[in-house]
């Protein structure tokens, strides 16, 4: 039996992305930008999935910038605000920002800019009014994860936003994990730049978008022949973004409904795992996305097993789950954000991440709790006995 719970790091394509991408491959195939008839009717797919994706956010097509993903989308709404500037200015992030976000951010610290990291509160959540007493006179912008990836917390975006735009910053979110998943309405969220991906959705990977704010001006991370409103240079992956375009458009579609499934799923499967001795819920489970279930491996008395430990046992089970932590040339390094979130690093070594899909049943979520349970138990049993 094999039941795929990894949906935060991605999504299997639809099969109607991947007939539109077929399609585009084989018959319709030019480059938007060339003016004969090949390159009109590759412009007309091009533009009919900015249609698709700016309608998924309730945005004006010439908003959506086409990207290669989400990070490249974070990076170019980080130091596309930066480079505006001749001097270094003053930035915000919460302090539980993707690595899209914190790294771009780190570069801009070693450059001399002021950078204010936003606390959070235990269960990862950043206060509206923190956020508004880091401003200052000279900052630019300020960019806050709409729904965190390894703890599933939804930050107070709306807030947020509106403490930002009255103080005459740009505000940035990362909401990779929450489009498609909950609704977004960049008419109504005072947000200035949004970062999303198709691989998150449904879609192919190697594409995304970032919503830019009508009004807001960027300076452009690569030089060459002006594509996306002058902002990404590059010829378009005209066939991934086709099927980018359809997977929005379907999830849309069927939002509503998917939403509410999927939380059902999601609190079946806290209420089956939060009865596991040595188990420990992470992140807010009242804000939180709605396909996300996440926890901190640890017995009873205090010994440890790390999430990745478990991740490989769970895989020889044929369940695919994901670690918090990551590993670089063979050694375990703690999670940064459930260090930022007041974990120690032996606690930050040790999270867990469950998260639900299109595809996932009752019967999945049932059995993914039953085998982690057995697992865990074989996992802490040597570590008891060696205790004795």
């Amino acid at each position: 039996m094999q039941i795929y719970l990894d949906h935060s790091a991605t999504t299997p394509p639809r099969p109607e992305a991947i007939a539109t991408m077929q399609s585009v491959l084989t018959s319709q195939w030019g480059n938007p930008s060339s003016l004969h008839q090949w390159g009109n009717r590759a412009a007309t797919i091009l533009e009919q999935a900015r249609l698709q994706v700016a309608q998924l956010l309730n945005a004006p097509m010439d908003a959506i910038v086409f990207t290669s993903g989400g990070t490249e989308a974070d990076n170019l709404a980080i130091m596309g605000v930066a480079h505006r500037y001749t001097r270094p200015q003053h930035i915000v992030v919460s302090s539980v920002e993707h690595s899209a976000v914190a790294e771009p951010v780190r570069l801009l610290l070693q450059r001399g800019w002021q950078v204010t990291w936003l606390p959070v509160d235990r269960d990862g959540r950043v206060d509206p009014e923190q956020g508004q007493q880091a401003l200052r006179d000279n900052t630019v912008l300020v960019s806050v994860i709409y729904g965190q990836s390894e703890v599933g917390t939804l930050q107070p975006i709306e807030a947020l936003g509106q403490w930002v735009r009255q103080h005459g910053a740009l505000f940035h979110t990362d909401a990779v994990q929450v489009a498609g998943r909950l609704p977004i309405d960049v008419q109504r969220l005072p947000v200035d730049l949004l970062s999303l991906s198709s691989h998150k959705i449904y879609g192919p990977q190697g594409a995304g978008a970032l919503y830019v704010r009508p009004g807001v001006e960027l300076m452009p991370l690569l030089g060459g022949g002006g594509q996306e409103f002058r902002l990404r240079s590059g010829t378009q992956a005209l066939p991934s973004l086709a099927g980018f375009g359809v997977a929005a458009a379907l999830a849309a579609q069927e939002m509503a409904a998917e939403t509410l499934r999927l939380i059902h799923l999601r609190d079946r499967l806290f209420d089956h795992l939060a009865r596991v001795p040595g188990l420990a819920p992470t992140g807010d489970r009242r804000n939180r996305l709605p396909h996300h279930v996440s926890f901190c491996v640890t017995a009873a008395d205090g010994q440890q097993v790390s999430g990745k430990t478990l991740v490989r046992q769970m895989n020889l089970a044929g369940i695919g789950i994901s670690a918090g932590s990551a590993c670089h040339s063979g050694k375990l390094s703690p999670s940064p954000i459930l260090k930022a979130m007041g974990y120690s690093d032996r606690e930050a070594k040790c999270g867990i991440r469950l998260t639900l899909g299109r595809h996932t049943t009752e019967a999945d979520v049932d059995w993914a709790a039953m085998v982690l349970q057995q697992v865990l138990t074989r996992s802490l049993a040597p570590l008891v006995v060696s205790q004795v």
